[in-house]
């Protein structure tokens, strides 16, 4: 006979959200809207290259990414930044795409505007996508973000419905990954997990600890010392592969446990974020 604790434990599913089928078994790449080429957007955008072009060599469609910023390059960006002393003045979406597109023969694009709404308050061209990536240092910057997704999802763009968001965020020597969801993922019947369909925005679920993190010091720095007393030389680049492998297991395994992690670099502590 069970025991109550016997009994209790057969009940209670591992949660688990199940990679949506267009991400998996596409016809077309699936279109990456990457927001912000600075410290971490610049490091991501060669892990979702690097991604793009192992997904290929797995008879999948890839990725076709489009990368947002409207900032230049400074010697402030050299070093913690992927970007050498010959690109300085150069637009850093426009340098980023240059080079990805050199080396993995792709196509991608580069705008060199910010990811928000027009003068009109509608949304701009080439907005649509699959999946968004933001890599923003600005709080107000998130909120905006997310109302635009919202409304996109609104939309009638059946190739390029949005599915997912991945936000990252770091301060001087910690930072955190989410993956959220944009609307419901449908999902499969399974007697073994309890499926999530939703994944609540980080503004949503964060967003009072995002208004309280807000610093008052948004200046740029005009030297890679004055940058390093803001953010460690490479919390980005963790970030940005560990958020990338986040990413890959929704390709690889068509599901994942976990919808992100925090991150401690000064005495190298991870916490994931469970669904």
């Amino acid at each position: 006979m069970n025991t109550e604790n016997e009994i209790l434990c057969e009940t209670i599913k591992p949660k688990v959200h199940f990679t949506d089928n267009d991400l998996l078994f596409p016809t077309n790449p699936i279109k990456v809207n990457l927001i912000g080429a600075g410290g971490t957007g610049s490091q991501m955008l060669m892990t979702l290259a690097r991604m793009s072009h192992a997904l290929t060599q797995l008879n999948h469609a890839g990725l076709s990414a489009r990368l947002w910023d409207d900032d230049v390059i400074t010697e402030a960006n050299l070093g913690r930044q992927l970007f050498a002393e010959s690109e300085l003045g150069f637009y850093k979406s426009v340098a980023l795409i240059n080079r990805v597109n050199r080396f993995f023969g792709t196509n991608w694009k580069a705008e060199t505007k910010r990811f928000e709404k027009d003068s009109f308050g509608n949304t701009q061209k080439n907005m649509e996508s699959t999946i968004f990536i933001s890599c923003v240092d600005n709080v107000n910057t998130r909120f905006e973000i997310a109302e635009i997704l919202k409304n996109l999802n609104n939309g009638k763009f059946y190739r390029n419905t949005a599915k997912y968001w991945v936000d990252f965020g770091n301060a001087l020597f910690s930072g955190q990954v989410l993956l959220s969801t944009i609307g419901t993922v449908r999902q499969p019947n399974s007697e073994k997990y309890e499926t999530v369909a939703n994944l609540p925005f980080i503004t949503e679920e964060f967003g009072e600890l995002l208004m309280q993190s807000e610093t008052e010091d948004d200046t740029p720095s005009c030297s890679l010392a004055e940058a390093l007393e803001k953010q460690d030389l490479f919390i980005n680049s963790t970030l940005a592969q560990m958020g990338s492998s986040l990413l890959w297991n929704l390709f690889r395994n068509g599901m994942t446990e976990n919808r992100g992690f925090f991150l401690n670099l000064k005495d190298f502590r991870t916490q994931p974020i469970k669904l």
